[in-house]
């Protein structure tokens, strides 16, 4: 809860110290190390596109050592079974009978890495989705509780077709955020080259813990966001949708399948967030603006006429934006 003007000034100064850390790791990128820590205060799951070699899985193990929270990594493969992610009930012997004990899966941690996600079979992605929606897993007729913080960071690489299967709508509306990790550029590749071919190392303090991070969560919930605001966002939301009266031109053009209602909890959640991370105790037209993009990038699903003329999700949300009235 925030109490007064000093409890905000922490929560930032501890934020930005967090983000100054995985700097240390991570060269540039700020843009997605800020929207990675949106989604964490916002209690989501985020997903990293980008070509091989661009740090994405560095990033989350730079995470995970700014955080005081188990980590585990899940290195998803074409063989890899549900059971290999959620765990499994195993036999053991006990007092002269055999009983079934639960072996915990490498999901039961509070930042779960979900490595290359798109080249698991859809029955082992289908492990994942209770999980992340519901932070609870299934086994039997056994249903166990995750440990909160809870939070699934999956990467996937947007060039490669082989031996892979496209998540489902199902599974990418799970997720809150779908971020774009950029190459670098020539000062930041050079930089890169400074830590990664060289004899120095970098070594990363842990500033945030779990409880931490569900204080702020609790006080996110709390700033308060005004009716113009609000419908403002809604607004974005339903403009998604080709078949509602009033939809842009490029949507009704270019999209196949608005987004969902949870793009506007996704984008709800984010902006009080971004708010609270600029020391602000409302919500602005521009922090809506902001996390449009990964908040609905993955929700939009783009139409024939769409691929045929290179038009990508980005810039159907920009034609959203441009069309919705502040």
């Amino acid at each position: 809860m925030i109490q007064n003007e000093n409890d905000l000034r922490m929560m930032v100064q501890k934020m930005n110290a967090t983000e100054a850390e995985i700097g240390k790791a991570i060269i540039g990128q700020k843009d997605v190390i800020r929207q990675v820590m949106l989604a964490m205060l916002s209690g989501g799951n985020v997903l990293l596109e980008g070509v091989p070699g661009l740090g994405k899985t560095q990033l989350v193990k730079a995470i995970a050592s700014t955080c005081s929270m188990d980590f585990s990594r899940i290195q998803f493969t074409p063989d890899l079974m549900p059971a290999d992610v959620t765990g499994t009930d195993l036999i053991v012997r006990q007092q002269d009978r055999n009983t079934f004990q639960f072996q915990p899966g490498p999901i039961f941690a509070n930042l779960v890495l979900a490595d290359e996600i798109n080249r698991a079979t859809p029955k082992t992605q289908s492990a994942l989705l209770e999980a992340m929606q519901e932070h609870t897993v299934t086994v039997g007729n056994n249903t166990y509780k995750l440990k909160e913080p809870f939070m699934v960071l999956a990467t996937q690489n947007p060039i490669e077709n082989e031996g892979t299967y496209p998540l489902p709508e199902a599974q990418l509306d799970r997720f809150i955020f779908k971020i774009q990790v950029e190459f670098p550029s020539l000062e930041e590749l050079k930089q890169i080259m400074d830590i990664t071919v060289t004899n120095r190392k970098v070594n990363l303090t842990p500033v945030l813990s779990g409880e931490e991070i569900l204080s702020m969560r609790a006080a996110i919930r709390d700033i308060p966001m005004s009716e113009a605001v609000e419908r403002y966002a809604l607004s974005l939301v339903v403009a998604t949708h080709p078949e509602v009266a009033g939809a842009p031109e490029c949507v009704k053009r270019y999209v196949s399948c608005g987004a969902s209602p949870r793009a506007a909890q996704a984008i709800f959640q984010t902006s009080k967030a971004r708010a609270l991370l600029d020391g602000r105790f409302n919500v602005s037209f521009d922090d809506i603006k902001a996390v449009a993009y990964p908040a609905l990038r993955h929700r939009i699903v783009p139409g024939f006429e769409a691929m045929a003329d290179n038009v990508t999700a980005d810039d159907i949300i920009g034609g959203i934006i441009a069309s919705v009235q502040v």
